[in-house]
């Protein structure tokens, strides 16, 4: 924009630091960002809102980037754009094994491709997978913060009620077919913002990387409360304090 703010996320580089964290929701901004220091408001857009904090000095962004992967890309294009070389998608999403229980996060390794908005940036042949120090740090955070979880594969799509009431679709079958699929071949979860993320991020050079809370297959078939986010943002914040001070240490062995 003429005044040097970003097109949708109203930002500039002022705004932001080299790390950001990345709900879809833009309800969830303001409590994830409450894990920070010294959070605050910065810009709201349509689905894009953005709260400011540190941790150990370092500026780090919380924005929502909507739902699925248009809106998530655009997300991340802006902010690399104004200087964010971390990322991390923080999440809600549907289990895809009986043995999950609910409440459990998914570490993501990498996500099936199964949207539409990075066949834009490459083939669907190039996998979407997350930086594996991302990962690492992730998990070491989970296993602090006593917090159930698991690494794996996370499967991202366009339609929402494509999997949740496929039976009234023109593609019933097939999308019964694809989700038995992605299931015996190993994902335990099923969102629509994680390739985008972890894609487009590989495209502009960004460290990327996920973690969604799952909600069990027994609580969405019976309508069951949502389980507790809480674990969730501490879990993400833990891992991005563990990644900044990486950064530090490894700045200062430069140094020496």
């Amino acid at each position: 924009m003429a005044d040097g703010r970003a097109h949708h996320l109203h930002l500039t580089a002022g705004d932001v630091g080299g790390y950001a964290l990345l709900p879809n929701n833009p309800d969830h901004v303001a409590a994830l960002a409450a894990h920070l220091d010294d959070p605050v408001f910065v810009a709201r857009n349509r689905e894009f809102e953005t709260w400011r904090g540190t941790l150990d000095r370092e500026t780090v962004v919380v924005t929502s980037t909507g739902v699925g992967g248009p809106s998530t890309a655009l997300a991340v294009e802006e902010l690399a754009a104004l200087g964010v070389h971390t990322m991390i998608r923080v999440g809600v999403s549907g289990s895809l094994r009986p043995d999950i229980g609910n409440g459990e996060l998914a570490v993501v390794t990498a996500a099936i491709r199964d949207e539409g908005t990075t066949r834009q940036y490459l083939p669907v042949e190039f996998p979407a997978v997350a930086s594996i120090d991302v990962v690492l740090a992730l998990q070491e955070a989970a296993v602090a913060g006593g917090v159930p979880h698991r690494r794996g594969i996370v499967h991202t799509k366009d339609s929402y009620y494509g999997e949740m009431e496929p039976e009234r679709m023109p593609l019933a079958a097939a999308l019964v077919e694809r989700l038995d699929i992605w299931r015996r071949g190993g994902a335990i979860s099923s969102e629509m913002e994680t390739a985008a993320v972890l894609v487009v991020g590989s495209v502009l050079d960004v460290r990327t990387g996920g973690v969604v809370l799952m909600w069990s297959e027994d609580a969405i078939r019976d309508g069951g409360p949502a389980p507790a986010v809480e674990p969730l943002f501490a879990t993400a914040v833990g891992a991005l304090r563990r990644l900044v001070a990486a950064h530090v240490e490894a700045g200062a062995a430069g140094a020496a």
